[in-house]
């Protein structure tokens, strides 16, 4: 029993993964054979984690097929305006509760990841793991699994906000904000700095959103 369990939960990682990382893209066909083929795991698994995705809305009908769903602009305004607020709340949480540790690790990566400016890939990965750490040093489960349900949805988004031009250099900058404050446990100036940064990525995306449906 625990196997299955096993077989289940990675077939539904892996596949969640390809969608985050860009290997399958809003409105690309998911067929269950070649899932199981490309990650070598038998179809049953891959059936029941197809079935999951689509409980969560990752995944939706067209026809008999299932497609990576895609978010329209109400949809995408509603997931900020949630995510805003609750990213907010972990960066007070964060200030108030984060370890030195955590904090020494959170500059770390805003060090280390001036290096990747100019590959948004990259660096769209890097923004993921600088945000979860700020999350896990809330020290509030409730909140990182909200959090978690919320990062998933964004991965319906076709592109990163880091994607446009000088995004990245603004980004770090900004992180770098947060956690100066989480630094100095400051609480209300760590919660702006977060909802700000958000609120930035959020029009930087509405205008690369604007860019590919209308042109310039």
């Amino acid at each position: 029993m625990n196997q299955v369990r096993s077989q289940n939960t990675d077939a539904y990682s892996l596949i969640l993964e390809a969608i985050d990382s860009g290997v399958y893209r809003p409105g690309d066909r998911l067929v269950e054979s070649e899932l199981a083929e490309r990650f070598g795991v038998s179809r049953t698994p891959i059936r029941e984690a197809l079935q999951r995705l689509e409980t969560q809305s990752l995944l939706s009908r067209d026809g008999r097929s299932l497609i990576v769903s895609s978010l329209d602009h109400n949809q995408m305004a509603e997931l900020y305006a949630v995510r805003t607020e609750l990213e907010g709340l972990a960066a007070r949480l964060a200030a108030r509760h984060a370890t030195e540790e955590e904090v020494q690790v959170l500059r770390e990566m805003v060090v280390e990841d001036k290096a990747l400016l100019g590959d948004s890939a990259a660096l769209a990965r890097a923004n993921r793991r600088f945000h979860k750490m700020i999350h896990l040093a809330s020290h509030n489960r409730f909140l990182v699994q909200q959090l978690d349900l919320v990062h998933r949805s964004m991965a319906l988004m076709a592109t990163t906000s880091l994607a446009a031009q000088g995004r990245g250099e603004v980004a770090l900058a900004e992180h770098q904000a947060i956690v100066d404050a989480i630094g100095r446990r400051d609480e209300d100036a760590a919660y702006k700095a977060l909802r700000d940064h958000i609120s930035v990525a959020f029009v930087t995306r509405l205008k690369l959103d604007a860019q590919d449906k209308y042109g310039s």
